[in-house]
């Protein structure tokens, strides 16, 4: 009989926009067809056009969810909690920290449960006070009650053992795909659509949130003077103070151009054709979009948080956090360079390897360990 695994704290698959739902993306189909293993993902019905679906050999399940930015995440786990415990799935696998407040709840009716730690996001700067207390509660219970914890960086594996003295994480990266590449005249077309031609503008993808640092980006493009274009590829999910400021400002800045969340060919076409790709985050975990750069050979700029120089990307690659003129300077220099090798440090990033080592620790689990 195959093993059940039910995966819960992500909005859905395929094509959400987030790094959660990439990761889920790329992961589970390789998992169910390679393995042979009965994996059902548990998406939030504001985000998916479906109940109950299917994609390369994943079952997809859509259960309700409240849109509300504090309470969806816990909510909505609960509920797939639930919905696991009826099922009488195997494993549980967890992603992020707000749903990992459902894992006490998971061991108590005896669910082995896998939790990957993606990212702080009690550091963003976007949430309230009890918003920052539900993640740091579900990060304490996923890491003291989870059978098994996966971290994608080893600044996070070093710091979890220091929080919280666990030591039998293991560290199992993000990964990105090899560059896939439409037919030339599909590049042509959607590079049309924004008027825009090759190698003519920088880029940068990412959710309109404070964590993100695109008011950064955009404030030293403004200052850079360069000629080029700046392509912000992204939204909100929900409308904020923060989002409709950005928008606003772009919107008022020669040369900026929003395409809001692009996905499958139109975003490929888009990243792949940019001079330079920038990533100012304040807050990160293993970030996919900086991978996707680095395999369409992008030269990239990144803030220089942890996350980030966990890369290990030459040290002329990162400017200091939340300093826009410094990275201004960094653009006036960047554009124009030729494509970058990143072959070297792709070969950890590979999602063949990541899903051996991910069905590596559901077989560790063998029905026996609680």
């Amino acid at each position: 009989m195959k093993k059940s695994i039910l995966v819960l704290g992500t909005r859905g698959i395929p094509n959400i926009p987030g790094g959660v739902e990439s990761h889920c993306q790329s992961l589970y189909p390789i998992l169910a067809q390679k393995y042979d293993l009965d994996i059902t993902v548990v998406a939030r019905k504001p985000y998916v056009p479906y109940t109950e679906s299917e994609y390369q050999g994943v079952k997809l399940k859509a259960l309700p969810a409240v849109t509300n930015k504090s309470l969806e995440a816990p909510l909505h786990s609960l509920l797939a909690a639930l919905y696991a415990i009826k099922q009488g799935v195997d494993i549980v696998h967890i992603h992020a920290i707000g749903p990992g407040l459902v894992t006490p709840i998971l061991r108590l009716f005896g669910k082995k449960v896998i939790f990957t730690h993606h990212s702080q996001n009690y550091d963003h700067q976007k949430w309230g006070k009890l918003a920052k207390f539900i993640l740091r509660l579900g990060e304490k219970f996923a890491m003291k009650y989870a059978s098994e914890v996966i971290v994608i960086s080893d600044f996070m594996q070093n710091l979890m053992s220091e929080k919280y003295g666990r030591n039998d994480t293991h560290l199992i990266f993000n990964g990105v795909h090899s560059a896939q590449l439409p037919q030339q005249d599909k590049i042509a077309g959607y590079l049309a659509k924004y008027d825009l031609k090759p190698r003519d503008y920088i880029i940068a993808v990412g959710r309109f949130s404070q964590e993100k640092g695109l008011n950064v980006l955009l404030e030293a493009f403004q200052s850079s003077g360069i000629n080029k274009k700046l392509v912000l590829v992204g939204d909100s999910d929900h409308p904020t103070e923060y989002s409709e400021k950005l928008k606003a400002s772009a919107k008022q800045t020669a040369g900026v151009i929003l395409t809001g969340f692009l996905s499958g060919d139109e975003l490929s076409s888009i990243f792949s054709q940019a001079d330079t790709f920038v990533l100012p985050s304040f807050s990160e975990g293993l970030p996919i979009a900086l991978l996707e750069a680095m395999s369409f050979s992008l030269p990239v700029i990144a803030s220089d948080i942890p996350a980030n120089k966990a890369v290990h990307l030459p040290n002329e690659c990162y400017f200091p956090c939340g300093d826009s003129q410094k990275l201004a300077s960094m653009l006036m220099v960047s554009v124009n360079h030729s494509r970058v090798n990143y072959d070297e440090y792709l070969k950890k990033y590979d999602w063949n390897v990541i899903a051996e080592q991910t069905y590596d620790i559901f077989s560790s689990l063998s029905f026996e360990k609680r």
